[in-house]
């Protein structure tokens, strides 16, 4: 129960950003005794990885943050934050995976399986963070972008942590993050109603000869 706490956590992490998840499993594998990573999984503490992770991981937060490019982004990473999902649900959940030099004894033995889950995962919370932020930056005129971007940063990095050292208390983030993404998108679409139906303004009414 804990191994899929976890999974759901770090994958979860890898939805609202594909990098943080992978460099903090990364370095903690690398620089502590926090995590210990698989066999096969052990390329994610590699000196070069986590060199890469760590560029693409300040192009993402910079890019993120900017109205319009954050959309673009999104479109991008729409691909890239699944893969990253099943990556860290895989390495993070499993206690001994095998090296995939058999691509056959592989599907066989079900180590998909937590890949697969972790890449669903993912993909569920990225869609769903690409259509909540083109909504908030219209509602906000672009004043959104940064805050939720910031937001989600802070919630993918503490989400990491919950999901290695406490993974129990994933399943209260997790609820707290689905409440509030509801609440939000709710918010939205109710200024948008509103918007779409507020009476036109009669410039003739509001305007008076001056006095003489």
């Amino acid at each position: 129960m804990e191994q899929l706490l976890t999974g759901l956590g770090l994958s979860t992490a890898a939805g609202l950003n594909a990098y943080i998840p992978m460099l903090m499993l990364g370095v903690l594998a690398r620089f502590t005794e926090i995590v210990s990573l698989p066999q096969g999984w052990s390329w994610l503490e590699n000196g070069w990885v986590l060199t890469i992770v760590a560029v693409l991981l300040v192009v993402e937060v910079v890019a993120d943050k900017v109205p319009a490019l954050d959309s673009i982004n999104d479109t991008v990473q729409t691909f890239v934050r699944p893969a990253a999902g099943g990556i860290v649900f895989g390495s993070g959940t499993a206690a001994q995976t095998a090296a995939v030099s058999d691509p056959g004894q592989w599907a066989q033995s079900g180590q998909w399986v937590p890949v697969l889950i972790g890449v669903v995962v993912a993909l569920v919370v990225s869609l769903t963070k690409s259509a909540v932020r083109p909504a908030a930056n219209v509602a906000t005129a672009g004043v959104a972008a940064p805050v939720l971007s910031t937001v989600e940063d802070v919630a993918s990095f503490g989400l990491v942590f919950v999901a290695l050292l406490l993974p129990l208390l994933v399943l209260v983030i997790l609820a707290a993050l689905i409440w509030a993404g509801w609440r939000l998108w709710r918010r939205i679409r109710r200024r948008k109603k509103d918007a779409r139906y507020a009476p036109p303004v009669d410039v003739a009414d509001d305007w008076h000869e001056p006095q003489r």
